[in-house]
């Protein structure tokens, strides 16, 4: 007999799921997937995080059947749509992801004394007056345990 158990991670909320399937020496059939946990659009963070716990389970038992693979590519495609109904993560970087990260962090002008050397080129950075230089980068990057790459724009190879 071989099982397939899949429960919720504890960070979801009011979503309980166990699957269990029991078949006869092998694998999982698609079947017997979809009628563990049949797939649906997603329709909050809860279900989106039951189906990820779905999904994770599957891959800790690698390697894939067939089955188990276009049962992972459907699931994948109803995060992938669910996902795409969200707000989209706004790209920012630089001075404005240093303002971000300091109200996130609660963090005041004086705080960054350290990085920048005086209030006034705090000062400066935050009204964009000077810009980052290679060695604030790095040093904020290690303050907020970062990649400095975080804080250079995105480049478009088109």
């Amino acid at each position: 007999m071989s099982e397939l158990l899949v429960k919720a991670s504890p960070a979801v909320t009011g979503v309980k799921v166990k699957i269990m399937i029991k078949t006869s020496d092998k694998a999982p059939s698609y079947i017997k997937l979809l009628q563990a946990f049949p797939p649906r659009p997603i329709k909050s963070d809860d279900e989106l995080l039951a189906t990820q716990s779905v999904i994770d389970s599957i891959l800790n038992n690698l390697p894939l059947t067939p089955d188990e693979q276009d049962y992972l590519d459907l699931l994948g495609t109803l995060v992938y749509e669910y996902e795409q109904t969200q707000e989209p993560v706004p790209d920012i970087y630089g001075i404005e992801l240093l303002k971000a990260l300091m109200e996130e962090y609660g963090f005041h002008e004086r705080d960054l004394i350290p990085i920048f050397e005086t209030e006034s080129m705090v000062s400066d950075i935050l009204t964009e007056k000077s810009q980052l230089t290679v060695n604030h980068i790095q040093k904020l990057a290690e303050l907020f345990n970062l990649s400095p790459a975080v804080f250079l724009p995105l480049t478009n190879e088109n």
